[in-house]
């Protein structure tokens, strides 16, 4: 099984430590997940986009995956009120 980076931009690191410890944690587990599987099972592609999102309790991680790269680029985390803004 192939083995993706993760490249978070700095500005998605700044939402991640302005959550809660519990929810932190909970969303960090789910984006090392994303590092082995790209597509993993509840993740579903946003329509008139070319992002996918996993939905963690009341967040939503967005991401953009890059095959040709093994990489997944464009990460934003955020409050299911706020994130697709």
């Amino acid at each position: 099984m192939a083995s993706y980076r993760l490249l978070i931009k700095p500005s998605a690191v700044k939402e991640l430590e302005a959550l809660p410890g519990k929810d932190r944690r909970r969303l960090v587990a789910r984006l090392q997940k994303l590092s082995v599987d790209a597509r993993p099972p509840g993740s579903e592609r946003l329509s008139g986009h070319d992002l996918h999102r996993i939905r963690p309790g009341n967040y939503r991680i967005l991401y953009a995956g890059h095959h040709q790269e093994l990489g997944i680029l464009d990460i934003k985390v955020g409050h299911r009120r706020d994130v697709y803004r």
